[in-house]
């Protein structure tokens, strides 16, 4: 973000040193996330609207925490109680939300593209907090700095990307975030749990995850998304869990100081072990909390600060 942004809707608008422009950044609103008082008033002024068409719990209220501790008003649409239920269409909602002269839209939809289609109808900045199966980017930048603050850097690591990869939006952020910044990335899921084709992802692909467990220096567990799916993709998350799932008996072929992640929410006893998301490795609450320092750091690349 070195060329003052007008959106952020993907991590390939970044690139390696966008990403790390961002995360820089967020060191220092860690700092200010660590204060008796959490604030600043670097946004004083500014208006940020979420507009969430889909349920959250972790990214809205990280968004609206993150504009918050930087001052900015806030403005909370909820789909239930607006005219939406009276059939206005997405497009006179958000330019409607424009003309009261906002300063950014958080974008959640459930159908990919949404976030880039509202950026062009809008003077606002828009950023991506989530579009259908597609990205998810300030998530990938929350793991990312919080790989970066247990291992110093991604640069060779190892990452295993396990689970239901064909629907999720983290999956495609996080695999072009960390291979731009060094990183070895291997998607690990049954065949019927990946994209009918790969093309354009920087990643290797495995079936077995016992076998890449041993060499991961990170394992990133992806929750079952049911609501996407249309078919019957497996026979029963009992055999998914068998096959795929982090046991505790597979956590100990982890090395050591390997990492387990999480980008929530957590299906305990599917994907991952209750006893394996609380062990020493496990990183799954510091993403949270490093998930608002980050969004500090794009809503000021994006609205107050420097280019």
């Amino acid at each position: 973000m070195t060329t003052a942004p007008t959106h952020l809707l993907s991590v390939a608008d970044l690139g390696a040193e966008g990403i790390d422009a961002v995360l820089k950044v967020t060191d220092n609103f860690v700092e200010v996330s660590a204060r008796a008082i959490p604030k600043v008033p670097a946004l004083r002024g500014r208006t940020v609207v979420s507009l969430f068409y889909e349920d959250s719990t972790r990214t809205r209220l990280s968004f609206e925490t993150a504009a918050r501790r930087l001052s900015a008003d806030v403005m909370n649409f909820s789909v239930a109680s607006s005219s939406v239920k009276k059939g206005e269409c997405l497009r006179d909602t958000v330019e409607t939300i424009d003309a009261m002269g906002v300063d950014a839209l958080v974008v959640r939809h459930g159908s990919a593209g949404v976030p880039r289609q509202v950026a062009g109808w809008v003077g606002a900045s828009v950023v991506n907090a989530g579009d259908g199966a597609h990205e998810h980017p300030t998530q990938a930048l929350l793991d990312c700095y919080t790989i970066r603050q247990r291992r110093g850097s991604l640069e060779g690591l190892r990452i295993a990307i396990v689970g239901d990869v064909k629907h999720s939006r983290v999956a495609r952020s996080g695999v072009l975030a960390f291979s731009a910044l060094g990183a070895e990335v291997t998607l690990v899921a049954p065949p019927t749990l990946l994209p009918p084709s790969l093309a354009g992802w920087p990643a290797t692909v495995s079936h077995d995850l016992d076998g890449v467990l041993a060499k991961a220096d990170v394992v990133y567990l992806l929750r079952m998304q049911s609501e996407r799916m249309t078919e019957a993709l497996l026979p029963s998350l009992r055999e998914y869990t068998a096959a795929y799932g982090l046991t505790r008996r597979r956590a100990a072929l982890l090395p050591d100081d390997a990492l387990v992640m999480h980008p929530g929410p957590l299906n305990r006893g599917v994907e991952i072990a209750a006893e394996v998301a609380d062990l020493p490795g496990s990183v799954i609450t510091a993403q949270v909390a490093n998930g608002v320092a980050v969004r500090m750091a794009v809503l000021y690349l994006l609205l107050g600060g420097p280019g």
